[in-house]
């Protein structure tokens, strides 16, 4: 015999493990004789069971979505296998949307309740299709992977729509790259979705379809763009329109129309040129094609107007415009489509008191005016409307004499006088000291206001300085003149005292007259001094007509030697056009006297 039958016939054969069907194990054990002790079981025979089990049985513990198979559907429930130890129940409400549910149709389920009052395992569809659904949206939010969604109804800001079902939002400026104006017409559409936002604390799902539309429309920029030229005249249609400007559709992409380069005349609103969904011809200014921003112009479509301005016109020539911008300096008024002309507020009366251009005209007012300066390389041009009429400087001498009296408005003060308007262009200046023959006025405000009407007389012109001197003290005779005799050196008058100082009194005879009486001149004959309130006979002592003063004495009445020299003085002062008492020797000598209380 050789080795290896030897070796054959001492070692006994092994037999394959046999393989174990667990439910058929489960369905031939006695249970009865093993709990009794009557069959012994191995214990590598419970480990490969057991281990058996829990390879081909769910675990009711765990909380996982798994696959179920319907082997039963009654009126009110299916019956769901899922391999467990026992069959689970989910209700027919739960298949709402799957109306065609067949015994052998595969679901997805999660355990719901492990044993119910009468130990029945019950499972939930709605609950696996709601956590499968989660995870399917959070992986399209990681993945970027587009999906279906229902649009349900509209609500605050934008739309409601099912995704997986699940409710998301949609907000209202995700729904298209172009604005909304109707947003019912969405509802009820199924669309594509890309997942932009998830809030995993309160579940808020955001969702957008612009993202898909910009992600295409991204591509079609940069292949556009790449094609385009300065200088390219492109047909495209108004998608938006700002107070800035004009969103132009090229195609699949968008240029802007700034609000300068619309029209070469002054607009406030791009809406006065264009209307969304026009189609429109622009031209390219310029593009930048990493931010892939295009720069578009309408205007530059048409030749700029100051080249097609009539080349005939010229300085002098007369224009009529409308009023367009006014500033402070001015009104800019255009006298052709894109050719504007400044008239300067100085330009816009003869007077030479200015005013603001606001006083003259109105935005919107046609106006005309000549034509004074006219640059055609710098595109500038200046008018004037005061040279519609005549220059009222023109015949001053004849209509302004001097001397002759007119009536004028007060436009405004001076520390030094006042300004008055005799007529549109011709002002004239009352200097403080013209304004009044008796009134002290330190300020012109104090004596008159502006709009006042004052009567005036011409003084002086200077035709070439378009200069008028007025005096409003000069239409009425200077009361002074009758003061002058009345009131002469040596006259006498009985007056009342009416206020008293250190340096003397008071004696007020007018309006005009205050007439003073120095300390030493208040003695009586019985040398005691006149008080406030008495009534005494005084003597004229001084009197100036240019300074308005009147000096008086009551001691000179009644002492001879100061009598005699007062009427000494006073025949000398009326052989005399002005005096005063420095100029009179007499009086001279009879001041120092006074003053040394000589008797």
């Amino acid at each position: 015999m050789s080795e290896e039958n030897q070796n054959n016939e001492a070692t006994p054969a092994v037999e394959a493990p046999q393989q174990v069907n667990p439910e058929q194990f489960l369905k031939d054990f006695d249970w009865h004789n093993y709990e009794e002790g009557i069959d012994v079981i191995a214990g590598d025979k419970l480990e490969e069971f057991e281990k058996l089990v829990a390879e081909n049985f769910v675990d009711t513990l765990n909380n996982e979505v798994v696959t179920g198979t319907v082997i039963n559907i009654t009126d009110r429930d299916a019956i769901i296998d899922i391999n467990a130890k026992s069959e689970g129940v989910i209700s027919l409400n739960e298949f709402r949307y799957n109306q065609n549910l067949q015994v052998g149709d595969s679901v997805d389920v999660l355990i719901d309740i492990r044993e119910d009052a009468s130990g029945q395992l019950v499972l939930s569809h709605r609950k696996a299709r709601i956590i499968q659904a989660w995870e399917r949206v959070k992986n399209a939010n990681v993945t970027g992977e587009i999906v279906n969604g229902f649009v349900k109804c509209r609500t605050k800001g934008g739309m409601i729509v099912d995704v997986f079902g699940i409710e998301a939002f949609l907000p209202g400026s995700q729904i298209d790259v172009k604005p909304i104006r109707d947003y019912d017409l969405y509802v009820g559409k199924t669309m594509e979705f890309k997942v932009v936002k998830i809030n995993h604390e309160f579940k808020n799902v955001v969702v957008s379809h612009k993202a898909l539309i910009e992600a295409d429309i991204e591509e079609q920029k940069k292949e556009i763009i790449g094609q385009l030229e300065k200088g390219q005249v492109l047909e495209g249609t108004v998608k938006n329109i700002t107070s800035y400007g004009v969103f132009v559709d090229l195609g699949g992409v968008d240029g802007l129309v700034h609000i300068t380069d619309l029209s070469w005349s002054r607009i406030n609103h791009p809406n006065e040129i264009v209307e969304l969904d026009q189609k429109l011809n622009v031209v390219i200014l310029d593009f930048d094609e990493a931010k892939t921003r295009i720069q578009l112009g309408l205007k530059q479509l048409k030749a700029h107007p100051w080249e097609a301005l009539n080349p005939d016109l010229k300085i002098g020539d007369k224009v009529n415009g409308k009023v367009v911008v006014i500033a402070d300096y001015g009104a800019f008024i255009e006298v052709e489509e894109g050719v504007e002309g400044l008239i300067h507020v100085s330009e816009m009366s003869w007077s030479t008191h200015l005013r603001s251009a606001q006083d003259f005209v109105k935005v919107g007012d046609r106006v005309d005016a000549v034509i004074l300066t006219l640059d055609r390389e710098d595109r500038k041009m200046s008018l004037g409307i005061k040279q519609m009429t005549p220059d009222p400087w023109t015949d001053i001498t004849s209509k302004y004499p001097v001397g002759s009296k007119h009536t004028g408005t007060v436009r405004n003060f001076t520390n030094f006088g006042v300004f008055l308007e005799l007529e549109e262009g011709i002002d004239g200046l009352i200097y403080i000291s013209d304004l009044s023959w008796t009134k002290k006025v330190k300020h012109p405000s104090d004596f008159c206001a502006v709009g006042d009407k004052l009567e005036v007389v011409v003084l002086e012109l200077d035709v070439n300085g378009r200069k008028l001197s007025l005096g409003h003290k000069q239409t009425e005779s200077n009361p002074w003149d009758k003061y002058e005799g009345e009131f002469g050196v040596g006259t006498k008058h009985n007056a009342l005292i009416n206020e008293t100082s250190d340096k003397g009194a008071t004696v007020n005879f007018n309006e005009d007259v205050i007439a003073f009486i120095p300390n030493r001149h208040l003695e009586k004959e019985d040398g005691s001094k006149l008080g406030k309130g008495e009534v005494a006979d005084f003597v004229v002592i001084e009197f100036s007509k240019e300074f308005k003063r009147v000096v008086m004495s009551h001691t000179a009445t009644f002492k001879a030697e100061e009598a005699k020299i007062v009427k000494q003085a006073t025949k000398k002062a009326q052989t005399q056009e002005k005096t005063t008492l420095g100029d009179l020797d007499a009086l001279a000598e009879l001041k120092a006297k006074l003053e040394k209380g000589g008797k």
